[in-house]
């Protein structure tokens, strides 16, 4: 799964760089850069702590990625 990925991705970019491009945020939260491109612009760029405490355009889709989650994991818990 997503772990599995993450260590992956860890091994890979040892020693070198590299450029992920990401849906999943937490995929990328570890980057020491993140860069945030809206309508091929670059409007952000940080760590990601920086870039949470910005509250830019990294923080509002971090935010709406993580209470998204919340909702399908609390939608299957009603299912069950």
């Amino acid at each position: 799964g997503e772990k599995l990925v993450q260590e992956a991705l860890d091994k890979a970019k040892e020693g070198r760089t590299t450029i992920v491009i990401a849906h999943r945020l937490s995929t990328i939260k570890n980057a020491d850069i993140i860069v945030g491109i809206e309508h091929g612009q670059v409007v952000e760029y940080g760590s990601h702590n920086e870039l949470m405490q910005h509250k830019g355009l990294y923080y509002e889709l971090v935010t709406a990625q993580t209470e998204k989650e919340k909702e399908v994991e609390s939608d299957i818990e009603n299912e069950m």
